[in-house]
């Protein structure tokens, strides 16, 4: 078996976050990408994210119908903050040494990765796919880590989830950069308002 991780804030999730996980399934040959919301940030501020019950929900409706996609509330269960290390190894426990682990991040995430908690043991603890983001070169980041990656030529969307949330702050159409039941969801529980 070979399963895919995102981690994210997923505040809220968005079409281009769904383009990435079928292409890592595809592209990959992954059996399963299971969706992994923080719940807190250690790069972010509390107050400046939404409850991770609601990031948890808007998940799982994005996902609907796709038997190849999960969402996991492991890091919403966790009292500290959430740290990839923790996860990973979370995960490795429950699924075995056998299971092909691969953590799925975006491009702009690699200059920061040696400041993450325990980065040696992460490289060591599964692969790496790197996604592509705008602005970011495919060369940069830690030779250490850039050796280790896959890189998935996913197609590039510029949708941001800070752009959502300001689109609906000041009134604007999300249609077509979330899913349907996502945008219903936001609006009917009032989210980002």
């Amino acid at each position: 078996m070979a399963t895919g991780l995102m981690g994210g804030t997923f505040d809220p999730i968005h079409i281009a976050h769904l383009i990435i996980a079928a292409d890592a399934l595809d592209r990959l040959e992954l059996d399963r990408v299971i969706f992994v919301p923080s719940a807190r940030p250690p790069h972010k501020r509390g107050d400046d994210v939404t409850s991770v019950e609601h990031r948890l929900e808007m998940v799982r409706l994005a996902i609907e119908g796709d038997p190849r996609l999960a969402v996991s509330d492991l890091e919403a269960r966790r009292p500290e903050p959430s740290y990839t290390i923790d996860t990973i190894r979370q995960f490795r426990s429950e699924l075995g040494e056998a299971e092909r682990l691969f953590f799925v991040m975006g491009g702009d995430s690699l200059a920061q990765f040696f400041t993450w908690k325990d980065p040696l043991d992460l490289l060591a603890a599964c692969e790496f796919v790197v996604v592509p983001r705008p602005g970011v070169g495919p060369d940069e980041g830690d030779p250490r880590i850039l050796e280790k990656v896959h890189r998935l030529d996913a197609p590039l969307i510029d949708i941001s989830s800070s752009d959502i949330r300001e689109r609906v702050r000041t009134g604007r159409s999300i249609r077509y950069l979330v899913p349907e039941a996502v945008r219903d969801y936001i609006e009917k529980k009032n989210l980002y308002s």
